[in-house]
């Protein structure tokens, strides 16, 4: 059986002091029979295209990438802070730590993006070095993001198609009452069709078109020492002619009420800065800084 391995000779050495071993990140023989097997019912999945997976990573690497998780900061990680999601990324690979950049490496080599372009049927697929909106995901208690449908094209390259999304958890004893679940919503927003717990290990793959919604709506609920945490990966098409381009397109839920308004005002305001972002070519690392800057003087 196929086995992507790192080992010292290929590693960097800031890499290699921190590996206990050679052990797989992940088994390329294993998923590869998985996305064989699993093609039809993934493709055919309700709400939309997509797939759980369970013991995604080998245990020692995904215990190993959960432990080396870095706590939330201001230096390099994106703090997300706004009416429609209360979270905090880091996109940086310079600034990630090396164990969770080469876990990252082997999800964007050519042998695994193969593999999921058979699970899910898109030819093509390209891996996203520069990360943009991807890399580390990092939720605290009252932490949030509401239903959306994600952008349709990268923000630096316009012929590039956003198709596909690829979560990694990584939370050990996460229970049913911290909530976080990643909730997958009907194409017309007229109910959940399934919930998903953000569990150690499990792996959630979707397709990501201009109406399949999703998030985790409710202010998640876990002790105040825990997060919750993710490696989010996202991989793209690219088209020969340019793709419509659409920021991420927040909706209020049935019952949301006057809270849709702010929903809407605030998806507004979001569509203007992604427009900024591809004319003025600025990323989310820019405006995080300077809001950090800002929030400082005014402390």
């Amino acid at each position: 059986m196929q086995q992507l391995r790192i080992t010292r000779q290929n590693l960097p050495t800031d890499i290699t002091m921190v590996l206990q071993d050679t052990r797989p990140i992940v088994d390329l023989g294993k998923w590869a029979n998985i996305a064989e097997e699993q093609a039809a019912a993934y493709q055919s999945a309700h709400p939309y295209p997509h797939g759980q997976f369970d013991n995604f990573l080998d245990e020692q690497a995904a215990r190993q990438a959960m432990e080396a998780f870095p706590k939330v900061k201001d230096e390099g990680w994106i703090h997300y802070v706004h009416v429609n999601e209360k979270k905090h990324g880091l996109n940086k690979m310079d600034l990630i730590p090396p164990y969770l950049q080469e876990v990252i490496r082997q999800l964007n080599t050519d042998e695994f993006v193969r593999i999921l372009s058979r699970l899910t049927g898109i030819e093509g697929l390209k891996a996203d070095p520069s990360l943009e909106g991807g890399g580390l995901h990092q939720s605290q208690r009252g932490g949030f993001l509401n239903i959306h449908a994600d952008f349709t094209v990268h923000p630096h390259k316009r012929h590039w198609r956003r198709r596909v999304n690829l979560l990694v958890y990584l939370n050990e004893d996460w229970k049913p009452e911290y909530r976080g679940e990643l909730e997958l919503w009907t194409r017309d927003m007229s109910a959940c069709a399934k919930q998903i717990l953000p569990v150690f290990n499990r792996c959630v793959i979707f397709n990501t078109d201009e109406d399949s919604y999703h998030g985790l709506p409710d202010p998640i609920q876990c002790p105040e020492d825990m997060t919750r945490k993710s490696i989010a990966l996202y991989y793209f098409t690219e088209e020969k002619e340019a793709p419509r381009k659409r920021a991420t397109n927040y909706r209020a839920r049935p019952g949301d009420g006057i809270k849709s308004l702010f929903i809407w005002a605030d998806k507004e305001a979001v569509r203007v800065y992604n427009a900024l972002k591809g004319w003025l070519g600025i990323n989310d690392d820019f405006v995080s800084k300077i809001l950090n800057l800002f929030n400082r003087k005014h402390k």
